[in-house]
């Protein structure tokens, strides 16, 4: 916990959205990773574009973008921003799709709640269009992976933090 305590709660401990106002606007981005595991068959059903509802990971491209830009309707005490762009990518393995979230903006808070809502969307979206060729699938490693700009600076994650 930073020295400032837990900024969303007011003096009295009721929660209260931070005042960002006195802020100047800086670039700031955002890259969130999340993994969902599945069977080698499923896998490679998403790779062959096979699955039958459609092209997984367009869908979940999509979906993580959309996710993003909606982060506020979602998280109750998150400020609205202008986000300036949204990439959603994919590594596939043999048992698990890694999906990775970028978010960037020019603005008086950070984007690290809309890279892991997008990733966290994006992910389900996968789970979705897939769950009926793999029941045994799990979305796990949910994880900020780095964040720039803003008072607190920099914050890259070190990869040993993680287990397979």
């Amino acid at each position: 916990m930073s020295d400032r305590g837990l900024t969303h709660l007011d003096p009295l401990g009721r929660a209260r959205m931070v005042d960002v106002t006195p802020k100047e606007p800086s670039h700031r981005r955002a890259l969130a990773r999340c993994r969902v595991y599945m069977n080698p068959e499923t896998t490679a059903l998403v790779a062959r574009g096979a699955v039958t509802k459609g092209d997984v990971l367009a869908v979940a491209r999509v979906a993580g973008i959309q996710a993003a830009k909606r982060t506020p309707d979602l998280i109750p005490l998150c400020h609205q921003l202008t986000i300036g762009s949204v990439y959603v990518n994919f590594t596939l393995d043999d048992t698990w799709i890694e999906v990775e979230a970028q978010v960037e903006t020019v603005d008086r808070t950070g984007v690290e709640m809309e890279a892991l809502t997008a990733c966290s969307v994006a992910a389900l979206t996968i789970y979705d269009m897939c769950k009926s060729a793999d029941r045994t699938m799990s979305i796990g490693q949910m994880t900020l992976w780095e964040k720039t700009g803003g008072r607190a600076g920099t914050y890259r994650r070190d990869p040993e933090q993680l287990l397979e």
